[in-house]
């Protein structure tokens, strides 16, 4: 076969094999999820795990139609749900508020990134657990504790994903915007923040993560509502479906979230 014909053969062979395991990306995923749920199953009725430790799957029905009408510990579901996605919107919201000018700002200015890094990578691996009594002893036990737990836990992950976003930025681009007149924030917001809007997406998506993850500590500073508080105070009576029927809705709003940044990505940084 002569070279120009294979070569040209090869971006087509390549773009097929591309689009073949998108079309059944749906089915593997619904495939994953339908066994996960049948071993589910079969292990709760055909005995090989005690319902006690793993409730089956219509357990978790009861406990759920339970729930919706008895409500938790003086409280509903609703307001579980409300009180923890309200936790964790506040502290993403004071992310976004400082974690993206500050990458921004480290990412322009290298003196700024020299002298902030240090301190973001010293506090950033430690888990919230370990600083969670100081923030106790500092700020008392009310929802500023609960709420700047899971702050922290969302801020390290977004600032560098916001840094390193803005150090990727075409310099060319910029001068050429410069010779054109523009300002220092016009710079800023028609070039760089589009130009690293993926990476800040992407930083936002595993700060998210984190941050559900880390609402279960929080939710344990003497709190009285909230997903996590269910799971906590179910696992100490031993109600082995409320406490997975939480883990689970934890997981599905974690998800909820995940997609929707996800069709956000797609929608308005596509281009990268």
């Amino acid at each position: 076969m002569p070279t120009e014909t294979l070569a040209a053969k090869l971006p087509a062979a390549a773009a097929k094999a591309r689009s073949v395991p998108g079309d059944y990306r749906r089915w593997a995923a619904a495939g994953s999820i339908v066994g996960v749920f049948v071993l589910w199953w079969l292990a709760t009725h055909l005995g090989w795990v005690d319902t006690l430790f793993l409730p089956a799957p219509e357990q978790l029905v009861e406990a759920f139609q339970r729930l919706l009408a008895e409500g938790y510990v003086d409280a509903s579901l609703w307001q579980h749900i409300g009180t923890s996605l309200l936790r964790v919107l506040l502290a993403l919201g004071a992310a976004v508020l400082t974690a993206i000018p500050l990458g921004i700002l480290m990412g322009l200015n290298p003196l700024v990134g020299a002298a902030f890094d240090p301190l973001v990578e010293f506090y950033r691996p430690v888990p919230p657990l370990a600083y969670l009594p100081l923030i106790v002893i500092w700020f008392g036990i009310g929802e500023l504790s609960k709420v700047l737990l899971i702050y922290l836990a969302l801020f390290a992950p977004l600032l560098i994903a916001t840094a390193a976003g803005v150090r990727r930025v075409d310099k060319s681009r910029i001068q050429a915007v410069r010779c054109l007149g523009a300002s220092r924030l016009q710079v800023v917001r028609h070039v760089i923040l589009p130009s690293a809007l993926p990476d800040v997406l992407t930083g936002l998506r595993i700060a998210l993560g984190v941050g559900w993850s880390t609402l279960v500590a929080a939710e344990l500073i003497a709190a009285n509502r909230g997903l996590g508080f269910m799971v906590q105070s179910a696992a100490q009576f031993l109600a082995t479906d409320v406490v997975v029927l939480g883990i689970l809705l934890i997981a599905a709003i974690a998800l909820t979230f995940e997609l929707g940044l996800r069709w956000v990505q797609k929608r308005f940084a596509s281009w990268e």
